[in-house]
């Protein structure tokens, strides 16, 4: 039997799909994670989206049972640099645009104004004189640093002191919380002090991270665990749809 050229041709050109397909999956920094936090939007612009936790076996992603709702960056999210290659066809995100980063990004430490938390992932008992510098071009851009360590110049116009509730009018967003590890070389301008966060409301949208109710956030760092690589996943809708399969992640709301 004869098979026509352009048969032949679209039969060769979806093998390269695949096989391109297979090799960015292969290469995956997360690829061993077995742990999954994946925000959903419904748009670049929208400032709220739905939470899902995933475990993956030997059959896959697995639902893991948490779902809830989320609000984000009050202008929405753009392409972060985390542990995906770059992306296009959607913004970027950069320092002071209130947006969230979207891609796939390592969870990092948790943290809190107690002196514990219910948590195996490691955990960082929050002081007064700590903060996370969000000044572009300082030396401890994108850190959580002490400044009776560091100085207070490493500090100096900082917007991000980490116990709100004490330089913040009583404010508890960061009473408890994770770090997303958004720009984790800390590059110039491209976003810094990127966290999971209590809300203030339903309502209220985010400068960049990521908020939830007190028993979500609870729930989830009890359920986190340091040995399971746990990643951060933040995904328009239709970007998900194109990149899921590339990127072995879940199908939403079910197994995988």
């Amino acid at each position: 039997m004869t098979v026509r050229r352009p048969i032949l041709a679209l039969l060769a050109l979806a093998a390269t799909l695949a096989g391109a397909a297979h090799a960015d999956t292969a290469a995956a920094p997360w690829r061993d994670s077995r742990q999954l936090v994946l925000v959903t939007i419904a748009g670049w612009n929208a400032d709220h989206g739905t939470l899902r936790t995933y475990t993956r076996g030997a059959h896959g992603w697995v639902a893991a049972g948490l779902s809830a709702p989320v609000t984000i960056g009050r202008n929405g999210a753009g392409w972060g640099l985390g542990l995906n290659a770059p992306q296009s066809g959607g913004p970027v995100k950069r320092e002071g645009d209130n947006r969230s980063p979207a891609g796939v990004f390592r969870i990092g430490e948790a943290f809190g104004y107690a002196g514990r938390a219910d948590t195996a992932m490691p955990y960082r008992a929050l002081t007064a004189t700590d903060w996370c510098v969000d000044v572009d071009g300082a030396a401890q851009y994108n850190r959580i640093v002490d400044a009776k360590v560091v100085g207070e110049a490493a500090v100096k116009g900082s917007s991000e002191p980490m116990r709100r509730d004490l330089h913040a009018n009583g404010d508890q967003r960061y009473r408890l919380g994770f770090v997303i590890e958004q720009n984790p070389h800390n590059e110039p301008r491209a976003g810094s002090c990127i966290f999971g966060h209590l809300w203030k409301s339903p309502t209220d949208a985010t400068a960049g991270c990521t908020a939830m109710t007190p028993p979500v956030m609870q729930s989830l760092l009890a359920w986190l665990k340091p040995e399971d690589q746990p990643v951060f996943v933040l995904l328009p809708e239709d970007e998900y749809r194109r990149l899921r399969g590339a990127w072995q992640l879940p199908a939403p709301g079910g197994a995988r």
